[in-house]
């Protein structure tokens, strides 16, 4: 999942980010809060935006893709609250506000309840007040001996993902939109006995200082629409938060707000925070400890994420996509369906076991 983060909650049957979404209709997994190392420390983090975008937009014009305007300077530096995503009407690639946005997101505490708590991994969930339909998911996971910019090259490398994540039906790149942002193709396995689920995103990316985003929303391609087969989720938000917190380790913290098209059983619901998400983001992790040895075997130079001059992708113009809003698509009501005997007997629902001699 070049992030395409696999959609929705890790381990539920929720759509996402293009960026491995733990298995399931919609979910994710973390830990506790980390503590910050000094206010100076976040605030060079946060001023660090505006810079990279410039590179980017240097970057941008060389490879003649285009550019977004400068964000304007804000008017006060005090912290500011998520920007509302539900009504998003037009398809943008996000600015530093947006980035700003979900990182404070994914570091607030208020009004989520914590559902897992266990190893250095946290899931915590809020419903949605105006549609008590949909749900938030959010994970936080503390990753010893695995380096910031080596999470965020297992989650932008699209081969390796096929190696690690199970969940992984099938998942491609169909177009960059700027250096930092393209559009692609994830589809996942949810708990049977329920549909597998798809999404097309928009996704985008920024390093900050020694952090990292990446994050994505649902969009409609003209050339890709539902397929027959698959329910098609919508990403309403999903994406990762990673911190470094040493020279050889970092916190990950997965954020996801799905809408899986569907009335959801209980036990997916309960399944997805409590067993899904936690052993998606743990899987995860031992994929990061195998991945340097890995990509030394496997075009090592090899990362447009990092060098947007490497993409093989054609270029797409914004106006080529739209926004997938979820009341276009078709509502599937699975709330009645009985988790399968696999699943009861120890199954993921396409997880998978822990075995990852696949990745060698």
């Amino acid at each position: 999942q070049s992030p395409r983060a696999a959609p929705g909650r890790p381990g539920s049957c929720g759509g996402g980010a293009r960026t491995p979404a733990p298995a399931g209709p919609g979910g994710a997994a973390g830990t506790g809060p980390r503590k910050v190392a000094s206010a100076s420390a976040t605030a060079s983090t946060l001023s660090e935006p505006p810079r990279r975008t410039q590179e980017n937009r240097t970057r941008a014009r060389a490879l003649g893709l285009p550019t977004l305007p400068m964000e304007k300077p804000a008017a006060s530096t005090e912290p500011q609250g998520p920007r509302p995503v539900l009504g998003r009407e037009s398809v943008q690639v996000p600015d530093d506000q947006d980035f700003r946005s979900f990182r404070s997101e994914c570091e607030a505490e208020v009004g989520w309840n914590l559902t897992y708590s266990k190893a250095g991994v946290s899931v915590w969930v809020q419903a949605v007040e105006m549609d008590r339909t949909l749900h938030k998911i959010k994970c936080r996971m503390e990753c010893r001996d695995v380096p910031a910019e080596t999470l965020y090259d297992v989650l932008h490398d699209i081969e390796y993902r096929k190696k690690w994540d199970s969940n992984v039906i099938e998942t491609f790149d169909i177009a960059r939109l700027t250096v930092n942002a393209d559009v692609g193709y994830y589809s996942w396995r949810c708990p049977k006995p329920l549909k597998n689920r798809d999404v097309i995103t928009l996704r985008s990316w920024l390093p900050m200082g020694a952090d990292y985003i990446i994050m994505n929303y649902s969009v409609k391609h003209p050339k890709y629409p539902p397929r027959k087969d698959l329910v098609r989720a919508v990403s309403i938000q999903t994406g990762y938060l990673i911190q470094s917190t040493g020279p050889k380790s970092c916190v990950i913290t997965y954020l996801a707000q799905v809408d899986p098209k569907g009335s959801l059983p209980k036990w997916v619901v309960n399944k997805s925070s409590q067993f899904l998400a936690p052993k998606a983001m743990k899987k995860m992790y031992k994929a990061c400890l195998k991945y340097p040895e890995w990509k030394q075997k496997h075009l090592p130079h090899f990362k447009p994420w990092l060098h947007p001059e490497q993409s093989p992708l054609p270029s797409l113009a914004l106006s080529e996509l739209s926004v997938q809003h979820a009341d276009s698509l078709e509502n599937i009501d699975e709330s009645a369906v009985a988790e399968s005997r696999e699943e009861r007997m120890g199954g993921a629902g396409g997880e998978g076991s822990d075995d990852d001699t696949s990745l060698t």
